[in-house]
């Protein structure tokens, strides 16, 4: 089984891991990689937002044998907490146990991650460290000193790329080792979310989470000019469809199901209306006589000619029964577990569908999968 997925993905130019922000919900992440590494699958380039971007830079920041022990080194550090007694169950009473979880986290923090400032920020002196935050994330920068090795990161092997957001623009960028040395302070301004977390100064500019604008990387992939044939897994941690709230609770979870769930469908379809525009643009230039087209329209006739097709499988965090709407927050070692169990037997049911691997004809242009359907 795993000689016939290894051929399947040898077939793509490229294979693309996306990975969505979401906080404890990342933990989610490490169960897919985990199953994608089993299968022989090894993606060449990673895209992620803010948890995504920590833990993609722990993949691509580590030798093939070492990366998911190093995530799951980091997962098992941050949920190592002074209430670790409090670990939700899948019952109704786990609720309870939740809620103290995820206000454990929201006083004392997390270890390795994050500690709450000793004076609020609304105590503090205009420009003083903690006056645009409610928690240090100096713990953070050590473990992932510890836990990465730049150079390997920055070496070519995986390319890697993280969304942020300028502070005083608001434009949406990403961080790209094939356009800069990635250092760790763009992994964390990539995770710097708003009023949690500390904007990140790099060079002259400051940056905050980069999912205050977009949760999900595909745009920026489908956004290079590369007629490379792609397979891409994009692991997201909001779904979009959900049930209509009837309590407090249930709107705070709806909120942020919708306001950092990914747009796939209609990314996808764009791209797919882009690649026909272009192949027919194509068709047009061809039937033009060589000496009547300018350099430009020669290089695009070769360039859309010669476009690449996408093959994008979703997987998508499905929220567990009795789930508090500190899901993102809550840090508890139970909770972790469930949700690397839960990410590792969705990516293998996913990989059981071989036929969701083959690659799309030219005409199709780009094939969309995806496990559970809303």
């Amino acid at each position: 089984m795993k000689t016939h997925l290894t051929e399947q993905f040898a077939k793509y130019g490229r294979v693309a891991l996306m990975l969505q922000g979401g906080g404890a919900l990342g933990s989610y992440q490490v169960g897919v990689y985990k199953a994608l590494e089993e299968a022989g699958c090894h993606p060449c380039w990673i895209c992620g937002v803010s948890i995504g971007s920590i833990n993609g830079a722990l993949i691509a920041g580590n030798p093939p044998e070492k990366r998911l022990e190093r995530l799951e080194e980091f997962w098992s550090l941050v949920t190592s907490r002074p209430l670790g007694i409090f670990e939700p169950a899948e019952s109704p009473a786990g609720r309870l146990a939740a809620t103290v979880s995820g206000l454990s986290t929201m006083m004392l923090g997390q270890p390795g991650f994050f500690q709450p400032h000793l004076i609020s920020p609304w105590m503090s002196m205009p420009g003083s460290k903690s006056a645009t935050s409610y928690y240090d994330t100096s713990e953070l920068e050590k473990t992932l000193n510890r836990l990465i090795d730049f150079d390997r990161l920055n070496n070519g092997e995986i390319r890697l790329s993280m969304g942020a957001v300028n502070v005083a623009t608001g434009d949406n960028l990403f961080f790209d080792t094939l356009k800069e040395r990635i250092t760790v302070h763009h992994i964390m301004a990539s995770g710097a979310l708003p009023p949690a977390f500390p904007m990140v100064k790099i060079d002259d500019a400051f940056y905050w989470d980069g999912g205050l604008v977009s949760n999900t990387p595909l745009q920026y992939l489908l956004d290079q000019e590369e007629n490379v044939s792609t397979l891409v897994f994009q692991v997201e941690l909001f779904k979009a469809a959900g049930e209509i709230p009837e309590e407090m609770a249930e709107v705070e979870t709806r909120m942020k199901e919708i306001t950092y769930s990914s747009r796939t469908r209609q990314a996808a379809k764009g791209f797919k209306n882009a690649l026909s525009l272009r192949s027919r643009l194509a068709k047009a230039y061809e039937r033009l006589p060589s000496d009547q087209l300018t350099t430009e329209e020669k290089r695009l006739m070769k360039l859309y000619s010669e476009e690449g097709v996408v093959n994008l499988i979703q997987l998508i965090y499905q929220s567990r029964p009795h789930e508090s709407d500190n899901k993102d927050y809550e840090f508890s070692r139970s909770t972790m577990q469930a949700h690397i169990d839960s990410g590792y037997q969705d990516a293998v049911k996913t990989l059981a569908h071989s036929e969701w691997l083959r690659m799309p004809t030219a005409n199709q242009g780009v094939a969309f999968h995806r496990l559970h359907v809303d």
